[in-house]
């Protein structure tokens, strides 16, 4: 039986629980987790006096119920078992993850994976800016990991990123993929401008209706259809990722760039007639 965490704060202070981790919490009794303190603005309060508990944490599994756009750091460093937040929550949901899997119904104010090493987070709504980025002043952004979010996104997915996997199912702003170090970073919606700026390696396929403005410093290169394509977009049916179907068969056409630079990277754009 997971544990069961239903919101019931009344404030506009941000509340911040990055001590929330299944891992932390499993073996303790409910009495002993409503008595742990949270951050609620610059306050060290009970865990009790914002959240209604239930059920156990021994099967590492937490689930988090009601409004919870004013509560951050859900799952921050978290390595391992699973948490369920069960509508909106706020910033830096599984930010510097290690492991485990976080399953959003619902949408994530901005950082949503920053800096993640591994794991998975999918995020059935849309998310604020810096998925899956790096903090300001950090060398690196993701290292690893999933980040799957099924609605929009907003500017610098993916800055500075290093290894790992996201995947955008609606639009995302401006900059995605600003100085990549590597991975890769799909959109299948609406792109804002520069992606893939200063990128050094990696791949960012923007797969949307329209045809993003690339930067000068980016050089086209062949179509092609990818061996790998089919098995990635089955692998997207396996996480119950949604994505067109047509994506099976669309030829795509490599750029390369950014020239800025070491120009190693690659954006791919379909070729649709």
């Amino acid at each position: 039986m997971p544990l069961e965490l239903e919101y019931i704060g009344q404030t506009s202070v941000p509340v911040e629980v990055p001590e929330l981790l299944p891992e932390r919490l499993r073996g303790m009794t409910v009495d002993q987790i409503r008595r742990l303190e949270l951050f609620h603005g610059k306050c060290r309060e009970p865990v009790g006096e914002f959240f209604r508990l239930g059920g156990s944490a021994d099967d590492l599994v937490l689930r988090f119920h009601g409004d919870l756009s004013g509560v951050h750091w859900i799952g921050h460093r978290m390595s391992t078992g699973r948490i369920e937040i069960h509508g909106p929550a706020g910033r830096h949901v599984g930010s510097e993850m290690t492991g485990g899997e976080i399953h959003v119904f619902g949408s994530t104010g901005g950082w949503v994976g920053a800096e993640m090493h591994g794991g998975l987070i999918h995020v059935r709504g849309s998310s604020g800016h810096l998925a899956g980025a790096a903090y300001r002043g950090s060398v690196r952004g993701m290292t690893g990991g999933t980040l799957l979010i099924e609605g929009t996104a907003g500017n610098e997915v993916g800055l500075s990123m290093r290894r790992g996997l996201i995947l955008v199912g609606g639009g995302v702003g401006d900059a995605a993929g600003v100085n990549m170090i590597a991975g890769n970073i799909f959109v299948l919606g609406p792109c804002g401008i520069r992606p893939g700026a200063g990128m050094r390696r990696g791949t960012i396929a923007l797969l949307g209706p329209e045809q993003p403005r690339l930067l000068p410093t980016f050089v086209a290169g062949r179509v092609f259809r990818p061996v790998f394509w089919r098995v990635m977009l089955l692998s997207w049916c396996r996480l119950g990722f949604p994505f067109p179907e047509e994506l099976f068969d669309v030829p795509l056409r490599i750029y390369h760039g950014d020239f800025v630079g070491e120009g190693r990277g690659e954006i791919l754009l379909p070729e649709r007639g």
